[in-house]
């Protein structure tokens, strides 16, 4: 099979096995087999000579994670660099548009599960920011067929944004009890990782990427011992990785990160007992996040998207139009993975609200999925049309 060829590089697959893995995590944590997998993801391994300990479902989401930041920061970096975000001219549009498909689903989130509500839901506001970048590609491929090019690259830089937002979520609301000095030896680990990659991309040596690997473990170990998310390593290294070699390791990582890592966290993160109760007793959280996710990011793209319109150049016209935004609007109440971390960071302390959140994230990304394969279907339909009618 040619690497082109493999489905794992592709945007389809991944998001319909993503979808798939986090199904079944729903099913079996509703099933007869929910006390034994539980058993094995409440598990502790811990790392001899360290005071690194943690359960399965842990080292699922701190570490196998982290190399998904990995890759998501050497791609920000592109994007930031040499993409579609390297000019204020490009990135004007699709910034303004994420603003906005940050602060609706926050406000609604609040209206709904704000202070006044339940003690304590109010702290699961950042959980609906979350745009799933492979997800909402994923949709875009399939039902996008005949749209503009600028579709795919306003979501893809309105995504890459919504992951800068999220990543400084992680880094500042989660952190507790800091231990700054487990954290500057982190980014000293992660200031020579950099040096290192730098003589990489010169020379190539093995011997290199050897140590370059065991400084990354490192570095990400002294992060979890810091009290700040493990996963903020990753982003790190990523983000001063010299950009050959790191474009190499990122290509080499995507099959593992979309066709194991990505999906194991998702089965993981799934993995919540559906309660029998009413929907009235359900925590607001959940209907905070299952409204915000999907209604918030259309109201606050879609609205954001047409403002920022108005602040382009008299006479020229816009990146996107709105019926374009309002689509991509519907593709970025995808939350899933960011937000399933965000739900588990969010209410780490209160296990019932935390998988009620869970719950309310995928059903927010689900109603959000089909309302796209809606909206986005019937969009293409009519460009195919024009184009038709046009020959």
């Amino acid at each position: 099979m040619r690497i082109s060829d493999n489905p794992l590089r592709g945007q389809q697959f991944p998001a319909a096995l993503l979808l798939a893995a986090a199904a079944l995590g729903l099913l079996l944590a509703n099933l007869a087999t929910h006390d034994v997998i539980a058993g094995v993801l409440h598990a502790h391994i811990a790392v001899p000579g360290t005071a690194l300990d943690l359960s399965v479902e842990e080292w699922v989401a701190d570490g196998l994670l982290a190399v998904f930041f990995l890759v998501v920061a050497i791609e920000l970096r592109h994007e930031l660099t040499h993409g579609e975000l390297d000019s204020p001219r490009k990135a004007l549009q699709p910034a303004i548009a994420a603003g906005g498909g940050v602060i609706a689903p926050i406000i609604v989130y609040l209206l709904i599960a704000g202070p006044s509500a339940e003690a304590g839901t109010a702290g699961g506001w950042p959980i609906p920011t979350a745009t799933d970048i492979a997800f909402a590609l994923g949709v875009l491929a399939m039902f996008g067929k005949g749209l503009p090019p600028a579709v795919r690259v306003f979501l893809l830089a309105l995504a890459i944004l919504d992951d800068i937002i999220g990543i400084i979520f992680i880094a500042v609301l989660f952190a507790h009890d800091v231990n700054w000095l487990m954290f500057a030896l982190a980014v000293v680990a992660v200031a020579v990782f950099g040096v290192l990659s730098r003589m990489l991309a010169k020379n190539g040596s093995a011997g290199i990427a050897v140590v370059m690997g065991v400084l990354g473990v490192v570095a990400w170990g002294l992060m979890a011992l810091s009290g700040i998310h493990a996963t903020i390593a990753g982003v790190m290294l990523g983000l001063v990785f010299s950009p050959a070699p790191a474009e190499r390791t990122r290509h080499g990582l995507e099959p593992t990160v979309n066709g194991v890592i990505l999906p194991v966290f998702a089965f993981v993160a799934a993995f919540v007992v559906i309660p029998h109760v009413s929907p009235t007793a359900l925590s607001p959280a959940f209907w905070g996040i299952l409204i915000a996710l999907p209604v918030g990011k259309i109201i606050g793209i879609g609205l954001f998207g047409w403002l920022s319109m108005q602040l382009r150049p008299r006479g020229t016209e816009p990146a996107l139009r709105l019926p374009d935004i309002l689509a991509a609007g519907t593709l970025g109440g995808i939350g899933f993975t960011v937000s399933l971390l965000l739900a588990n960071l969010a209410f780490a302390g209160d296990g019932e609200v935390r998988d009620q959140a869970i719950l309310g994230v995928l059903g927010g990304s689900l109603i959000a999925l089909l309302l796209s394969a809606i909206v986005v279907s019937a969009r293409a339909r009519s460009y195919r049309t024009l184009a038709a009618a046009s020959e």
